[in-house]
């Protein structure tokens, strides 16, 4: 058997290592911390409008954003949402606000979080929000509304929102999510900015690849 003169084989690698060699023999200048803070530490610049900057950043990553004046209004842009989908069951989270929004999606087949799970046939799902981030136009969203599933399966996910949830940043979520207590009830929390999409295979933008094609926030500000 012939043998393989492993210097020709593994040229290109010992010009890699050698490079690598030698650039290690002089150390690396230590980089110092400047010497006042950025802006006067504000790495970004104050939110005057958090709804305007909301709704500005939902229509960038591409999540629909429905503003209404109280959650009675929100029950019915819902069911607006429902009459735009293919028939068939939906996933809602258990939760008072919604149950008393249901009165409007009755001619739907509805399943409660508190009945398991979502089907993999689920048409949509409804779940409150945790809380809301203006900056990047994020939803938070908790195990609370039915598990991991409640957020990934059905292919619309519809989110509703008041005003109150709306926060700056993600600082503020943060804070916002610890005081609550829905780190601590919660085994999972789920930030959501815009519907799912890839763009791994020919740099072609594929939506709904990992998990909703569309992602609705009902947000009464009333």
């Amino acid at each position: 058997m012939a043998q393989v003169n492993e210097s020709i084989e593994n040229a290109g690698r010992d010009r890699i290592l050698a490079r690598i060699r030698s650039g290690l023999r002089v150390p690396a200048p230590k980089h110092t911390a400047p010497s006042a803070p950025v802006a006067g530490g504000v790495i970004f610049a104050a939110i005057v409008d958090p709804l305007a900057r909301f709704c500005q950043e939902c229509a960038l990553n591409k999540t629909e954003c429905l503003l209404t004046s109280d959650l009675g209004a929100s029950a019915a842009a819902v069911a607006e949402v429902l009459a735009s989908i293919p028939t068939g069951e939906i996933f809602v989270q258990d939760a008072p606000a919604l149950r008393r929004m249901a009165a409007l999606w009755q001619e739907r087949a509805i399943r409660w979080s508190s009945e398991g799970g979502p089907a993999e046939t689920s048409q949509a799902t409804i779940t409150r929000a945790e809380t809301l981030v203006a900056r990047t136009g994020s939803v938070v969203v908790s195990s609370g509304c039915g598990g991991r599933g409640a957020s990934i399966v059905a292919p619309v996910h519809i989110v509703v929102a008041t005003m109150d949830q709306l926060v700056p940043g993600l600082d503020e979520a943060f804070a916002r999510l610890r005081a609550s207590g829905a780190v601590e009830k919660n085994s999972m929390l789920c930030l959501i900015t815009g519907s799912s999409r890839t763009a791994d295979i020919e740099k072609i933008i594929v939506m709904g690849a990992h998990g909703p094609r569309r992602v609705v926030v009902v947000l009464a500000t009333g």
